[in-house]
């Protein structure tokens, strides 16, 4: 079958939320845009998501799964996810569902003319410390990058693939998406998409590593904005 679009869904610890994950994402594989297949990436969970992601694979032939030998963090298993794409288009979802794959269809209509689009959660329905420290973090990486995204965290993306291939990422790099895309000359967009509360499972994120990890993750980036290589071959004999 040709797919056109691989939704990366990174996973740690969320057994209390698959059943969901694979209600939404079949729903929404019915009506993309674009025929789409879901790869779930296990981060090394230590509950009983393993099983319950080989069981969903089993019965949908749409979805797969990599199972990471221990946990990474969130940027290595969306680079695992970027390395094992095959489809054109790539693009990657929380498994807290927090936003929603019916969404992707709203950033799917801009892939033509963009490189990375990535979403805009409005109405935010999270605890007023996280918005607060989300909003402080990403007005410290917005000075360092100048990426003009107000929302890089949003865990909604759609990246061609032959660029997300191209991101050198290192921990905490997936903030920094949208910049690294800018990085190879690529054009990006933000687009508004839908949030909602945490239904099962428990946040990865605190207050470290929403603000004082993001800040000193600046560094790192402006580091390899220096010694990054870009280059396109224009021929080959």
């Amino acid at each position: 079958m040709n797919y056109e679009f691989t939704i990366i869904v990174p996973v740690y610890n969320e057994e209390g939320n698959l059943e969901r994950v694979e209600k939404e994402l079949s729903g929404f594989l019915a009506v993309s845009i674009k025929k789409t297949k879901v790869l779930f990436v296990n981060d090394g969970s230590k509950d009983k998501s393993q099983e319950l992601i080989e069981a969903i694979c089993k019965r949908n032939t749409a979805f797969s799964f990599i199972q990471l030998e221990k946990n990474n963090g969130l940027s290595t298993a969306i680079k695992a996810g970027f390395e094992t794409v095959d489809t054109q288009l790539t693009g990657y979802i929380d498994s807290d569902l927090q936003t929603t794959p019916s969404d992707f269809n709203l950033l799917l209509k801009h892939v033509e003319e963009y490189d990375l689009v990535t979403g805009m959660r409005t109405d935010r329905k999270d605890t007023s410390v996280k918005s607060i420290s989300s909003r402080i973090a990403n007005g410290i990486r917005r000075a360092f990058t100048n990426d003009g995204m107000n929302d890089t965290g949003c865990p909604l993306k759609v990246i061609k693939t032959s660029y997300a291939k191209r991101i050198p990422m290192f921990r905490g790099l997936h903030r920094f998406l949208p910049a690294m895309i800018l990085l190879q000359g690529g054009k990006i967009i933000q687009i508004p998409v839908q949030h909602f509360p945490r239904i099962a499972g428990k946040g990865k994120y605190g207050l470290w590593n929403r603000l004082l990890g993001p800040l000193i993750d600046c560094f790192a980036f402006l580091w390899m904005k220096r010694k990054y290589i870009n280059y396109q071959i224009i021929k080959k004999g």
